[in-house]
């Protein structure tokens, strides 16, 4: 029977279920939210996390928002709406597909100015739900297109988490690998622990064991070693943002296996929907990078493992140039470079 995970759940009741990605592999903390305020705030604290994921949160809550609204006419819900996106585009300034989802949510209230804001909330509801189906759909198109750059036999070292609970369902990266695994080929994952906050260590290794997929989690600084005796056949991570030129942000620590991988001689994939596109940027320089607390690195689990006073820095992302990314795993394609040509055509192919 086939395995369903998923992250973020809209109820027949009006609220939001989010599965608090903090409490993992530990326990499974299902949080219910029932403004957007929660949902920003969860956005905020990585209880929900994944570009794809925060995308969806960031629908739903201006669907609630909308209900929540209590306007007298659609100018007041648009501008209440207006206010709504700019809290949640405040949360994760990285991940494109968080101003994707808001600005598609914005346009679509702004299209139904005729109605009264009761019609226009409920229709908001269907929006935000569709724009969770189409993620998990994108998932499964893509990851059908990028398994078939895996072996039939071979190992992939991952990092972070780019599983069904970081999309709407199913998974990018991870997705591809489950496609592989489901096409009945012999993957062995390499999963990255992912400091600082241990996003490969506590949420990749939960997901593959729930679908069964062998797996052998190393340290972020033992890529290289492995690379090295021959064991990593490719690498494949998601991505949060993507410019025209094909340079990719993604966490922390994805810069590091790009360039260890281009000199090993393996391929290096990204796979990630057409919405974490961003083909207004020419290039990757102009791409924000969160930066959060400090205390995620001299924190470990809630215990300090670094001396009172000692100064930290903690880069969310990091941005790899598009000379070390062999390809672009899309649900519409797979591009190849140069990339400000194929990304472009994908999406003028499909339009």
């Amino acid at each position: 029977m086939p395995v369903e995970l998923r992250s973020i759940v809209w109820e027949e009741d009006g609220t939001v279920r989010l599965l608090d990605q903090t409490c993992l592999p530990h326990r499974e903390v299902w949080r219910t939210c029932r403004t957007a305020e929660e949902v920003a705030e969860c956005i905020a604290r990585l209880r929900v996390r994944g570009a794809p994921a925060i995308g969806i949160a960031a629908a739903y809550a201006l669907a609630l928002a909308a209900r929540n609204a209590g306007s007298r006419d659609m100018q007041e819900l648009l501008e209440h709406l207006e206010r709504t996106a700019a809290m949640l585009l405040a949360t994760r300034p990285t991940a494109v597909n968080l101003a994707w989802a808001v600005e598609r949510m914005l346009n679509r209230a702004r299209s139904l100015r005729a109605l009264d804001p009761e019609a226009a909330a409920a229709l908001l509801v269907r929006e935000a739900r569709a724009i969770a189906a189409e993620d998990e759909e994108a998932n499964r198109r893509l990851a059908r297109f990028g398994q078939a750059l895996l072996p039939q036999q071979g190992s992939v070292l991952t990092h972070c988490n780019a599983g069904a609970l970081a999309t709407g369902g199913y998974g990018t990266a991870l997705g591809v690998i489950r496609a592989a695994w489901e096409e009945g080929k012999t993957i062995h994952v390499y999963v990255d622990e992912t400091r600082p906050v241990l996003q490969g260590a506590r949420i990749t290794a939960w997901e593959l064991q729930r679908l069964g997929i062998p797996f052998t989690l190393i340290t972020d600084n033992m890529a290289g070693h492995f690379m090295r005796l021959g064991r990593i056949d490719a690498v494949l991570v998601g991505a949060d943002r993507i410019a025209a030129n094909g340079d990719l942000a993604n966490k922390i620590g994805t810069y590091s296996l790009a360039v260890l991988a281009f000199a090993h001689h393996i391929p290096f994939y990204s796979a990630a929907p057409t919405s974490t596109l961003d083909l207004s940027l020419p290039d990757g320089s102009q791409i924000p990078i969160e930066e959060r607390d400090p205390e995620e690195v001299t924190y470990l689990a809630g215990r300090r493992i670094a001396p009172r006073g000692v100064q930290a820095a903690n880069p969310a992302f990091d941005l790899t140039p598009h000379r070390y990314v062999t390809a672009i795993i899309t649900e519409r394609g797979i591009a190849r470079p140069p990339y400000d040509e194929s990304l472009r055509k994908l999406l003028e192919e499909s339009s």
